[in-house]
C-alpha cells in the first residue's frame, strides 16, 4: 500500500467507510448518511485508490470487508469518534438542534422494554439524533465501546476491564407466565407444580439455561425446556396458544404481554431478582453528547 498524506485526504471519505462497514452495502449506506447512491461510491472509489485497496468486494447482495477494511475499522471509528467530541464540546450540545447518530447495545429480548421508551423520548427531544438498536457478543462489549461502534450498553451484570463504566439501571423479580384458562394454574400454583410443566425459554444460545435454572439447581430441583426461541413476541404468543408457561423478569414480561393477555404470577419458588446495568467506555465520561445520551437512557428506564 502507498503512503497516505492526511493532508491530502478528506476525511468525509472515513465517514462513508464506517458507513459502508457497518450497513453492509452502498445503498443503507447512502440512506443511513442521508445521501445519494453516486455520491457514496464515488467516495468509496476515491478511498480505494488512496489507500491501493478494495477495500469492500461483494459477497452476494452484501459488500464484504476485505482484510485491510478489518485493520482499519476500529482506529477510524476510533477518530471520527474523536473528532465528533472534539467539535462537540467546542460548539457545545443543544439536543434539540444535534444531527448526531446513537448506538445502544442490547439483547434482542430487551428491545421492547428498554428500547421503545428510549426512542420516543428521544423523538421528543432530540428530532435530529438517529437511534439504533445495535445487537454485540459479550466477548467484543469493551471494543465496540471503546471503538465507538457502541456509545453505550444495557445488559445483565458482566465482568469487564476497568475501562468500561457500569451503572445499576433497574432490579426486576422472576415471574412465571402462563395462558388464561391454563389447566395446572389456580391459586395452590407452587413449585411441584410448575416443575411438573413444559417450559419455554427465551434466547440465543443453542444450549444453556437461564437464571431460574441456577437457583433451581441450587434447590436439587429442574424443570423440562421443551421450547428455545429467539423473541419474546414469538413465545408470548406460544404461551398463548398451549399449555407451555414462560419464566422471566417481570419488566420484560408485563411490556411484552400487553397485547397477548396472559396470566403473569409471581415465581412459586427463590428465584434472584435481574439487575440490569449501563455500560460505557471510560473516553466518553466528559463528552457532553455521550453524558445527555446516558442520561435519557436513565431517565426512560426510571419512566
Amino acid at each position: 500500500m502507498r503512503p497516505v498524506h492526511i493532508s491530502r485526504t478528506d476525511l468525509n471519505l472515513f465517514v462513508v467507510f464506517d458507513a459502508i462497514y457497518s450497513q453492509g452495502g452502498v445503498t443503507r449506506a447512502a440512506e443511513m448518511l442521508n445521501l445519494t447512491q453516486p455520491t457514496i461510491s464515488h467516495a468509496l472509489r476515491r478511498l480505494r485508490q488512496r489507500v491501493d485497496d478494495p477495500l469492500f468486494v461483494r459477497h452476494g447482495q452484501k459488500l464484504v470487508p476485505t482484510t485491510l477494511a478489518h485493520k482499519m475499522i476500529v482506529p477510524v471509528r476510533e477518530a471520527l469518534q474523536l473528532f465528533e467530541q472534539t467539535l462537540g464540546d467546542l460548539e457545545g450540545f443543544d439536543p434539540a438542534k444535534a444531527k448526531m447518530k446513537f448506538s445502544v447495545g442490547m439483547r434482542s429480548l430487551m428491545e421492547n422494554t428498554f428500547f421503545l421508551p428510549l426512542a420516543l423520548l428521544l423523538s421528543h427531544r432530540a428530532p435530529g439524533i438517529t437511534l439504533s438498536s445495535c445487537h454485540y457478543e459479550r466477548d467484543t462489549l469493551e471494543a465496540d465501546l471503546s471503538s465507538g461502534r457502541l456509545n453505550a450498553a444495557i445488559d445483565v451484570f458482566l465482568p469487564l476491564s476497568s475501562a468500561i463504566k457500569r451503572k445499576h439501571l433497574a432490579s426486576s423479580p422472576i415471574v412465571v407466565v402462563a395462558r388464561k384458562g391454563h389447566p395446572a394454574i389456580s391459586e395452590g400454583f407452587d413449585t411441584e407444580r410448575y416443575l411438573s410443566l413444559d417450559h419455554i425459554i427465551v434466547t440465543s444460545r443453542p444450549h444453556g439455561f437461564g437464571p431460574e435454572d441456577i437457583a433451581l439447581s441450587r434447590e436439587g430441583k429442574s424443570r423440562h425446556i421443551a421450547v428455545r426461541c429467539q423473541q419474546i413476541n414469538t413465545a408470548m404468543r406460544m404461551v398463548s396458544r398451549s399449555d407451555l408457561v414462560l419464566t422471566m423478569a417481570e419488566t420484560f414480561a408485563r411490556r411484552s404481554n400487553e397485547t397477548f393477555g396472559n396470566q403473569i404470577l409471581p415465581s412459586p419458588f427463590g428465584a434472584p431478582e435481574i439487575d440490569t446495568y449501563l455500560y460505557w467506555h471510560v473516553n466518553s465520561e466528559g463528552d457532553q453528547a455521550n453524558t445527555w445520551f446516558r442520561n435519557m437512557i436513565e431517565e426512560s428506564v426510571a419512566e
